[in-house]
């Protein structure tokens, strides 16, 4: 299965990344680089959405469209795409 969220990066005054996922509750990540930024909010949507469809009811939250994410200045929005195997037969 396929899940496509909206992420909201900015640069730190430190010059290091963050991102959090305006529709993922406490989804949060950080990196040294932007690459490195989005390789860690990759992972960590995956591991989010993978608990929430594995270990609770099955209800993903519903996925905000970019136009109605507010942005601070100095912010941007990229959709951070997670691909999901299931072997219990969720995606056959």
């Amino acid at each position: 299965m396929k899940f496509v969220y909206p992420a909201v990066f900015r640069q730190t005054e430190e010059g290091t990344f963050q991102a959090y996922f305006p529709d993922l509750d406490h989804c949060e990540v950080q990196g040294e680089t932007l690459n490195e930024c989005i390789e860690q909010a990759n992972e960590a949507a995956y591991n989010w959405i993978y608990v929430e469809l594995t270990e609770f009811d099955s209800e993903l939250p519903p996925i905000s469209e970019p136009d109605d994410i507010e942005l601070k200045e100095g912010e941007s929005i990229r959709n951070i795409s997670v691909n999901i195997r299931f072997t219990d037969g969720w995606d056959e």
